[in-house]
This record gives C-alpha cells, structure tokens and sequence, in this order.
C-alpha cells in the first residue's frame, strides 16, 4: 500500500488506486469513522481500517469547487446565529424603551 496519511478535516486526497479526489468532512473517533466527499457532492463514510487500506495523496482543493458540504453546513449555521444574535439585540432595545418609558410616566 502507499503513504498512509491520517484523515484531516478540509483537507483533499486522491485516492490513486481509483483515481479519486475527495475532502475529509468529519473524524468521528467514537465510531472510529471517517466522512468524505467525492467531487460530485456524493457523501460516503469509511470505517478506520477502510480508510487505512486506501492508497492516498495529498491533494489540492479542485480548480471550480463549488464548496464542500461542511462548508455550506458551517455558513447555514453562522448564519442562524447572526440571526438570533440580531433578534436578542432587538429585545435588548425593547427592554430598554420600556424602562425608560417607565422612568417618564414617574415624573
């Protein structure tokens, strides 16, 4: 078999025994799995020894990628944050305007 590399999440491989380029998108080491994405977008996992069979290289992200599946994952989640963070700020506003309606209505 060839190099054996440990599996990094973001990182590209080709897989040269099936000519495959493909991108780590998560290392669960509890279930001692590994999940890739192959460039058409499809998702597969491997279990540790099927990862160590492989014939791997270090690769380069693909010229044209559109962007991993982790990646889009990752960019929906900021995103969910920004918007609960923009809403709690809006609430803080609120608290805010109706203390100080409270300090006018004592005078």
């Amino acid at each position: 078999m060839g190099r054996e590399y440990e599996p990094t999440v973001g990182q590209w491989y080709e897989d040269l025994e099936n000519e495959e380029t493909f991108q780590v998108l998560k290392v669960d080491e509890d279930k001692e799995t590994v999940e890739i994405q192959h460039l058409d977008g499809d998702v597969e996992e491997l279990d540790v020894d099927g990862w160590a069979e492989l014939d791997l290289e270090l690769s380069e992200e693909p010229e044209g990628w559109s962007g991993s599946k982790a990646e889009k994952d990752a960019e929906e989640d900021e995103d969910e944050d920004e918007d609960w963070d923009e809403d709690e700020d809006d609430d803080d506003d609120d608290d805010l305007d109706d203390e100080d309606d409270e300090d006018h209505e004592e005078y």
